[in-house]
């Protein structure tokens, strides 16, 4: 039985048979019967088999992996035979959800304790809950009397399974259950992960992996990422439960808009809250997603004071991570006991905390995928046969576009993909340092250990080699930057080991992925104008334009945690100030809505009536007459103006603004594929007219720009997709990115500590140190490890190259049509791309009047051609 999908569904009678009867009392007095989840996977988990379970929140898929495990344990509890050591551990990435399924599972523990004692039954089965909060006192205790289950983050297991003491404890581990399995495979918190489940599964060979997914694709290979290699080529055994589309969908795309062009500022506010407005008080309790903190403050504010005597911090609240722990919890607890009408959040609320009963999700814009589409939409409905109740408010017409194509893929259980990271080599160093510390193995041994983990499979020898020669202090020269050998390497036994001291404590005290961020400082001329977070700052590159306090500044260089900035007089921004909390598009869902592109350009070319073409919309997608109207208006404008870009033919267009050439790419792949795009592009060109261009992209396109003529099919037909990740790795050698990641994996590979005997490096300090650092590497090899996985972190993780790589091959062999057309102003189509570089020194009036402007000279245009 290799990675395969389950197709039988067991009888709540042969469920009944296998759970100890205390607990199966307890069933059929809460619940009655099982739910779907439950029914496929029960067994599986009584019967130690690997399984995945997908099924959307208040399904009762948390059950169905505890469920068995509660009977087991009741089963050794009656027999005397339950001994002083963890059987069971459950990870769940949130110390939030960690709380939840304490309470969720000490609850009813405490009523199946109960009836037992009534029928002289000791039940004693213990739940430890260790994570970063967990007081020494606690830890304590748990070492005397080990919790039965143990529930923990995956930092937390790190740290155990390193701790002499308490790994004795995981020695005969029965069950691992993995929780939001889709919220860690997709990064390298899950790669570290799937390395220390394979430490605890060399020390309990016998332990039986569970994930819970919510909405996700493909689950074979999340299932893969899950169990991880029995040998290098083949997974471990699996079996998928896939009850994903359980509930009934109500979804719909509104607008409050009539149209989105002739419209004033004050009247778009208007009608959005007026929506807002009558949407929440309909329903009994409201969640609201944005896709930027900032617009969740926005969005509390302005309801409060545009409603005084319905909202106040009474019943409507704001919940994001820069809010204060205290606040988030205080929030949480609140919405589960129904005191709250609405809540506004970014992607804070994504996961599956118990937030009780909400009966209606708003996404403020489009939530960039189906995967999340479904996942927050899902926060509704809670219990298990509730109506999942979502609307998502659109306010332009690229957004109306896409959300309408986004609900039809949701509608027809089209899931976008995920990618799972691989051959981290950063994670990789922390972990074989760790191993070392445990004691002295093997080198090929531990060779095999690390490529057991999916995201290892292919991991090159050579590039474990080089790892090791990091760890073990080959590089000599690194020493006078603080960075010292920490294992060490005996070729002829061919073993490595912990070297030093107080090698156990810089490990404890500097595990985990997730970087430290800071605010960064910006500076003129010796002044700070003001900060900005890190994720902009390294989206910046020299000559880059940014609006800050409602000034434009061009970004020089920056230096530890400080950005150096000029004067931009009146040039617009290239990188718009909320870039960096923008969520991407997928690259599948992009694609889709190219499809739906030619679909449309179609029904024009078959001269077919306006009637004809609105009807073939709404039976395409699923939107309301108002929406229909302005899609047929937005594809007739683009049509009659110059032509509509899809999947089988790229758009270039070229136009002029004074003495500045603009080419705008109709690159509908999503922002993280046109970052790796036009980067490669930009270079290309940059080679061939010896000038810097300035790029601005979103998840439609990007625009290059330069004052003189771009030969931009020569630019692409000098990049060759087998050249273009070389030609990535050139064009952000010198970016700042690449600067701030190497940081992020300097620190994740232990080359700068963040915690050195009790004292904290700040991330300025840790940037400043990484600055030395980085040119002491270069002096070694530019294929330094750390440098060559930052370098891949940037073009893989952050930006998308497989996807743009399949681009680039589908133009070289003419499946994709390259057309470049000249224009006298932007086509409707690029009138969102264009005017977002004008998006912060306008005003939003301002930004209205421009576009307005720019649709008056295309509809001119149209008027010219057809007299």
């Amino acid at each position: 039985m290799p990675i395969s999908f389950q197709t039988e569904k067991y009888s709540d009678g042969e469920i009944y048979k296998t759970l100890n009867p205390l607990l199966g009392a307890w069933f059929k007095h809460c619940f009655g019967s099982f739910t779907e989840p439950q029914r496929y996977a029960m067994l599986n988990v009584h019967n130690k088999i690997n399984t995945l379970i997908s099924a959307p929140t208040g399904t009762g898929k948390t059950l169905s992996a505890f469920g068995a495990v509660l009977g087991e344990l009741m089963n050794l509890s009656e027999a005397g035979r339950l001994e002083d050591r963890v059987y069971c551990v459950y990870i769940s990435p949130l110390r939030a959800l960690s709380n939840d399924i304490q309470r969720n599972l000490l609850d009813p523990l405490g009523q199946i304790q109960k009836a037992g004692a009534k029928i002289n039954k000791n039940i004693d089965i213990r739940v430890g809950l260790r994570t970063g909060d967990t007081t020494t006192s606690e830890r304590a205790k748990m070492l005397r009397k080990a919790p039965h289950i143990l529930i923990t983050t995956p930092e937390s297991l790190a740290i155990l399974i390193n701790s002499p003491k308490f790994k004795e404890l995981l020695k005969e581990v029965q069950w691992c259950i993995v929780d939001e399995v889709h919220a860690l495979a997709e990064n390298k918190r899950g790669v570290h992960l799937s390395l220390t489940l394979e430490r605890l599964q060399e020390i309990s060979p016998q332990m039986c992996r569970i994930g819970l997914s919510a909405t996700i694709a493909p689950l074979e290979k999340i299932a893969n990422f899950l169990v991880g290699m029995e040998k290098p080529n083949k997974p471990r055994d699996c079996l998928i439960v896939d009850v994903q589309f359980l509930k009934k969908l109500d979804l719909k795309v509104l607008s409050p808009l009539p149209d989105f062009i002739n419209i004033t500022s004050k009247e778009i506010q208007e009608k959005l809250y007026e929506q807002l407005h009558s949407l929440i008080q309909e329903h009994k309790t409201t969640l609201v997603f944005t896709n930027t903190r900032s617009a969740t403050e926005r969005v509390v504010h302005n309801l409060k004071e545009k409603f005084p005597s319905k909202y106040s911090k009474a019943n409507l609240e704001a919940h994001h991570s820069s809010l204060s722990k205290e606040h988030r919890l205080n929030v949480e607890q609140r919405l589960k006991e129904g005191k709250l009408k609405c809540v506004v959040c970014s992607t804070s609320l994504e996961l599956g905390i118990d937030i009780g009963f909400i009966d209606l999700v708003i996404a403020l814009g489009s939530p960039k995928s189906v995967a999340r589409a479904l996942q927050r939409v899902g926060r509704s409905g809670h219990k298990l046969h509730d109506k999942v109740k979502g609307r998502i408010v659109v306010l332009d017409r690229d957004d109306l576009v896409e959300c309408s194509v986004l609900l039809k893929n949701a509608l027809e259980h089209k899931i976008d993909c995920i990618e799972v990271p691989e051959n981290c080599l950063d994670v990789m160093a922390q972990h074989i340092f760790g191993i070392a510390i445990d004691r002295k193995r093997d080198i090929d041994e531990v060779f095999d250990l690390i490529r057991k983990s999916y995201c290892y499979r292919a991991l090159q020898r050579t590039d474990f080699d080089e790892i090791i020669s990091y760890l073990s202090g080959e590089f000599a020269s690194l020493e006078s930057r603080h960075v010292y050998a920490k294992i060490w390497f005996d070729p002829k036994t061919r073993e490595i080991g912990k070297r030093g001291k107080l090698a156990r404590v810089l490990y404890l005290t500097n595990i985990g992925t997730i970087p430290d961020e800071a605010r960064v400082s910006v500076k003129i001329q010796g002044f700070t104008v003001g900060t900005i977070d890190e994720g902009f700052l390294e989206r910046l590159k020299k000559g880059d334009v940014f609006v800050l306090g409602g000034q434009s500044y061009v970004f020089t260089h920056s230096l530890g945690m400080t950005a150096f900035v000029r004067s931009a007089e009146r040039r617009p921004p290239t990188v718009p100030s909320w870039f960096s909390e923008m969520l991407p598009l997928s690259f599948d869902l992009a694609l889709e809505i190219q499809r739906f592109r030619r679909l449309m350009e179609d029904q024009f070319r078959m001269k077919k009536s306006k009637a004809e073409i609105v009807e073939f919309i709404n039976k395409y997608v699923y939107v309301d007459k108002n929406a229909a109207n302005a899609i047929f208006q937005y594809f007739q404008e683009q049509f009659l103006y110059l032509q509509i870009p899809h999947d089988k033919r790229l758009i270039v267009e070229n136009f002029r603004e004074g003495d500045l050439r603009h080419s705008i790419f109709h690159a509908c792949f999503g922002r993280r594929v046109n970052d790796a795009l036009s980067r490669a592009i930009a270079y290309a060109l940059g080679k061939l007219i010896h000038k810097d261009i300035e790029i601005i992209i979103n998840d439609n396109g990007f625009i290059l720009s330069a004052n003189e003529k771009l030969p931009v099919q020569q630019a692409i037909s000098l990049l060759k997709s087998h050249e273009m990740r070389k030609v990535l790795e050139l064009a952000v050698d010198d970016s700042e990115v690449l600067r701030r990641r190497f940081r992020h994996c300097a620190c994740r590979s232990l080359m700068i500590l963040r915690n050195y005997k009790g004292r904290e490096k700040s991330a300025g300090r840790q940037q400043m140190s990484s600055r030395l650092l980085l040119s002491a590497v270069l002096k070694i090899s530019r294929n330094f490890p750390i440098l060559k996985e930052a370098r891949r972190e940037v073009l893989e993780d952050m930006m998308d190259i497989k996807s743009a790589l399949k681009v680039l091959e589908m133009l070289e062999k003419k499946s994709i049509e390259l057309k470049i057309l000249d224009s006298e102003s932007p086509s409707p189509f690029a009138l969102g791309l264009y005017s977002e570089g004008y998006s912060d020194i306008l005003k939003m009036e301002g930004r209205l009047e421009f576009v307005k402007r720019m649709h008056e000279k295309i509809m001119e245009k149209i008027k010219s051609k057809a007299n």
